[in-house]
C-alpha cells in the first residue's frame, strides 16, 4: 500500500480523501474529484479500497483518475474484505492530516470509510445521502449502511429534495444539510462529452435488462426470467440484451431460461462506457438496479423497476419508472402495455432527469470550500448563481 505524501504548497490550505470501493461510487465521485483538483483550493488524494477490482480499473480509466493509494483486498467474503479494509484504511488516516474524508451512497467501502474517519473525529461528507426505503431487508444490507453513515456524518449531499427531507426528519441539523442534485448526472454529461455516448440503434432499440440484487435471489430471479422469456417468445424481432451478473445465483437461472432464445443477447457484464451506449440504444430497461433508475431519464428510456420498492421514488414520481416488481405476469403485462400503447409509452420518457442538472459536484464543491476554509473563497470555483440555487432543483 502506497501512502500519498501530500504538497507542502501553502494555496492547497486542505487535505481531502475521497473513497471508493465500487463501480457505481466511481462513477459518482469523479465528477466530484475532477471538480475539486479544478478549484485548487484543497490537496485531493483518491483512495480505492479493493473491493470492486477489474471492474473498477475501467471505471478509473474512463474518467481518467489514477488512485494515489490502493488497498489490497483482504480475502473473498465480505466479513475479510471489512476487517482488511479497515486496517489499511487506520493506516492511510494516521499518515496525514486529513480535513475531510469523503465517501458516496452505501456501500461497505463507504461505511468503513466514514467509520474510520468518525473515530479520528475526522469531518465526514456523504455524498448520495438521505436515500431510505425504511427496510432494513430492501435492499440489503445497503439501506443499514446508509442510515448508520448518515447518523455520524458531518456534511450530508443530499440528490433531491426528498432525500433531503428524510435527513431531516432523523433530527440532522439543517445546517449540515444540503441539496444538490446527483452526481451521476454529472457523470453522464462528463463521459458522453468526451467518449462520444449518443443514440446509434435505429428503429425502436433494444429492450435492456439488468438483475443481480441479493434480496432477488432465488425465485424472484426464475420468476423475472421466465416473463423475459415469455416476451422474447411474443415479440420475436425485439432485441433484448441482458448482462449477466458473474454470481452464478443469477447466471445460473438467466440462461436456463433465455440462453435457447435467438433474439435475447446474454453478455457478460458491461463496463461503464458500454452500459451508457446500451441506455443510449434502448427502448426500455427492465432492472432492481438503483443506478440505471438514475441513468436512464438522461436518455428519455421508461424503466420498469423489478423490485417491491425504491430508494429512488422521484423517477417514480417524475413518471419514467415504475414498480413491478419480480412478478412474472405484472412484467409481462407492463411491456406488452408500453409497446401496444405509443402515448402511454412517450408519457414515461423523461423530458429532464428528475435526479440533477449536472451541476451537482460544483455544489458540493463549493459547500465543502465554504465550510472547510471560509477565509479564502477562490476564485476559480463557481458561485451560487452560477450553479443554480437549491429551490431551482426542487
Amino acid at each position: 500500500m502506497l501512502l500519498p505524501s501530500l504538497p507542502g504548497d501553502i494555496h492547497l490550505s486542505r487535505s481531502i480523501l475521497m473513497i471508493s470501493g465500487t463501480r457505481p461510487e466511481i462513477v459518482k465521485m469523479a465528477p466530484l474529484y475532477h471538480e475539486l483538483v479544478r478549484c485548487g483550493w484543497a490537496h485531493v488524494a483518491w483512495l480505492h479500497t479493493g473491493q470492486h477490482a477489474q471492474m473498477a480499473d475501467q471505471i478509473l480509466e474512463c474518467f481518467d483518475i489514477r488512485p494515489d493509494i490502493a488497498l489490497a483486498r483482504a480475502g473473498e467474503s465480505l466479513l475479510e474484505f471489512s476487517m482488511g479494509c479497515r486496517t489499511q484504511l487506520d493506516t492511510v488516516l494516521d499518515s496525514a492530516p486529513w480535513d475531510c474524508v469523503i465517501v458516496q451512497g452505501d456501500t461497505e467501502s463507504a461505511f468503513q470509510g466514514a467509520l474510520a474517519a468518525f473515530y479520528r473525529q475526522i469531518p465526514v461528507a456523504h455524498v448520495e445521502a438521505g436515500l431510505r426505503t425504511h427496510n432494513l431487508l430492501r435492499p440489503f444490507p445497503e439501506e443499514g449502511l446508509r442510515q448508520m453513515i448518515g447518523r455520524i456524518a458531518k456534511f450530508h449531499f443530499a440528490p433531491t429534495a426528498r432525500s433531503q427531507q428524510a435527513l431531516l426528519a432523523e433530527n440532522i441539523s439543517p445546517a449540515d444539510v444540503w441539496m444538490t442534485g446527483n452526481t451521476v448526472v454529472d457523470a453522464q454529461e462528463w463521459i458522453s462529452k468526451r467518449r462520444g455516448i449518443q443514440r446509434r440503434a435505429a428503429g425502436r432499440g433494444h429492450l435492456l435488462i439488468t438483475m443481480h440484487r441479493r434480496e432477488n435471489w432465488g425465485d424472484d430471479i426464475d420468476h423475472a426470467c421466465a416473463a423475459i422469456a415469455d416476451i422474447a417468445r411474443h415479440f420475436p424481432d425485439l432485441p433484448v440484451l441482458f448482462p449477466v451478473h458473474l454470481n452464478p445465483v443469477v447466471s445460473e437461472p438467466v440462461h436456463r431460461h433465455l440462453g435457447g432464445l435467438s433474439n435475447v443477447q446474454l453478455t457478460s457484464p458491461l463496463d461503464y462506457l458500454a452500459m451508457q451506449q446500451a441506455l443510449a440504444d434502448a427502448w426500455l430497461v427492465l432492472t432492481d438496479s438503483g443506478g440505471l433508475q438514475e441513468e436512464a431519464p438522461t436518455f428519455g428510456v421508461p424503466v420498469l423497476v423489478l423490485r417491491e420498492e425504491t430508494e429512488r421514488p422521484e423517477v417514480l414520481e417524475a413518471g419514467c419508472a415504475m414498480l413491478v416488481g419480480a412478478h412474472r405476469q405484472a412484467i409481462v403485462d407492463q411491456v406488452l402495455h408500453l409497446h401496444a400503447d405509443a402515448q402511454a409509452y412517450r408519457g414515461m420518457q423523461a423530458s429532464v432527469n428528475p435526479f440533477g442538472d449536472g451541476k451537482a459536484s460544483q455544489r458540493i464543491a463549493m459547500h465543502l470550500q465554504a465550510a472547510l476554509c471560509p477565509s479564502r473563497q477562490d476564485a476559480r470555483g463557481m458561485s451560487e448563481e452560477s450553479v443554480g440555487t437549491e429551490e431551482e432543483l426542487a
